[in-house]
């Protein structure tokens, strides 16, 4: 055989880190990559791997690997492990695992060596595993490139004496505006409104704040060894080119390939390649934009969700991985969607922690009314897509802000923790899509919030229109063919990286 003959898919392993979150748009930049002629293995934690398995394939040419842990799943089939728990893991149990993985032929399939590790920024203890191994690795931020922007100036902040070495904001002598001293960062464009106790890293009291700037700053730390950062953002981000140039300047390549990510994202090139020849693995199948999920969804949310009129429903949902809002908030969120007399659909964790405060009768009153329903989890792509959802009211987590983009649905926020605060600024400032509710949220403030947004005549038609406008931006042709070059030019480079040990297999054969 000779060498002309020879296709060379090469080899690439993913590394997540492990919440729904972050696994759902790694499986979709693997599928991305699969498109291109790589053979994809996107590595989970094993108490993921037992959820999300399935059928043992996670789209066309994108296989499944598990990673020992030592986190039991002791709590039930639905329990989400700590944070504190799943850093120990992946400080101390994983890594070895991981680098048996990388000193032998890909998991679940014969062929080449790995030639490139992308590992989620938070995942980062893959990074060292990497280079021990002689591993090239690229960065993947699967949430918006403002936020990447913001938790990359940490070492600047720190710098100008901006945040203290525990990242608590510090105010100027000159000013005890904090929320000037945030705009004037200029991190973000100037229309981007964040306040200093809205920083990513603030999360809990402040023993916890102390240790999640300790995990970031660490994680800056092994991000200095990637040669390429793939960002999950879109061109109707505004400033997005800005902060890419002054990204470039400072580390590694950015590439922002969010529309390649979206369900028949593919542009032409990549489409089409996939349809003639896929790579090895699990060969094509008629689910590749179904993501695995880690929670089990209530199947009936979509037969409830028919008998509503179009555009009626309020749809809640504050995701899966941060704690609950609090009982007091629970409870008036709850009278609030009472006091709207408009049918909602509440995926609310059927854990103690989430659900304290709910009224005594809440749901089955909700349910015996035919108004309302509550259910632990809902196919979340499939209710937004639905006609009947005429408002989104959210925690603002960026794949549930792509989610409500993509299909076209206005959003009343309530961030809570983490990246969520600079998605809602851009969500209530720049694109317009939305409002916010106040921190202190009353049922009333609820009930004006979704009357507003639903309002058919006044400001809810302007959100429809600007939400629809950014969605043609965010899912158009153009958009995706962009992204989809960025994601060829990254295994474009990882085919030259890895050409000399193509030839040793050239010349073997």
């Amino acid at each position: 055989m000779g060498a002309e003959a020879v296709t060379h898919h090469p080899a690439v392993l993913l590394v997540p880190f492990p919440a729904q979150g972050h696994v759902t748009p790694m499986l979709q930049l693997a599928r991305a990559l699969a498109a291109h002629g790589v053979a994809a293995t996107v590595a989970v934690p094993d108490f993921i791997h037992r959820r999300i398995s399935g059928g043992g394939c996670a789209g066309a040419g994108v296989a499944l690997a598990s990673i020992p842990s030592g986190i039991e799943d002791g709590s039930g089939p639905d329990a989400n492990p700590g944070f504190a728990a799943i850093v120990h893991a992946m400080e101390h149990h994983m890594p070895a695992h991981l680098e048996r993985m990388l000193a032998g032929p890909p998991p679940s399939r014969r062929g080449p060596a790995v030639a490139c590790v992308v590992v989620d920024v938070l995942a980062s203890w893959a990074v060292p595993v990497a280079a021990r191994c002689g591993v090239p690795a690229a960065g993947f931020w699967p949430a918006m490139l403002a936020s990447y922007r913001v938790v990359a100036a940490i070492p600047e902040l720190i710098e100008r004496g901006l945040i203290s070495e525990s990242g608590t904001p510090i105010s100027s002598s000159e000013s005890t505006d904090d929320d000037a001293m945030i705009r004037g960062l200029k991190i973000l464009p100037a229309q981007v409104e964040l306040r200093a106790g809205e920083l990513p890293w603030l999360v809990g009291d402040p023993a916890t704040q102390r240790s999640r700037f300790a995990f970031w700053l660490q994680t800056l730390h092994r991000a200095r060894g990637f040669r390429w950062v793939l960002v999950n953002s879109f061109p109707g981000e505004a400033g997005a080119d800005d902060v890419v140039r002054r990204l470039a300047r400072q580390g590694p390549q950015v590439l922002p390939v969010g529309p390649a990510l979206l369900p028949g994202g593919l542009g032409g090139a990549a489409a089409e390649r996939t349809k003639q020849q896929p790579p090895p693995c699990c060969g094509n199948n008629n689910d590749d934009d179904k993501n695995p999920s880690m929670w089990r969804a209530d199947s009936t949310c979509i037969s409830w969700l028919d008998a509503q009129r179009a555009g009626s429903v309020v749809y809640v949902s504050f995701g899966s991985w941060v704690g609950s809002i609090g009982p007091d908030k629970v409870r008036e969120l709850a009278l609030g969607l009472e006091a709207t007399g408009r049918p909602f659909l509440w995926a609310l964790k059927r854990d103690p922690s989430w659900r304290a405060g709910l009224p005594e009768g809440f749901a089955d009153r909700a349910a015996a009314g035919g108004r309302g329903k509550v259910v632990d989890w809902a196919p979340q792509e499939d209710v937004l897509r639905h006609a009947a959802v005429g408002c989104y009211l959210t925690h603002c987590g960026w794949n549930s802000t792509l989610e409500a983009v993509r299909h076209g649905v206005r959003l009343l926020c309530y961030p809570v923790s983490g990246d969520q605060f600079i998605n809602c600024a851009y969500i209530t400032g720049p694109w317009g899509i939305g409002l916010r509710l106040a921190a202190g949220v009353t049922r009333g403030d609820v009930r004006d919030g979704i009357g507003r947004v639903m309002d058919e005549g006044g400001e809810g038609k302007r959100l429809r229109e600007k939400v629809r406008a950014l969605r043609e931006r965010v899912v158009a042709a153009e958009a995706r063919r962009a992204a989809d070059r960025s994601v060829g030019s990254f295994v474009d480079e990882i085919r030259r990286e890895s050409h000399p040990l193509l030839m040793q297999i050239h010349s073997v054969l």
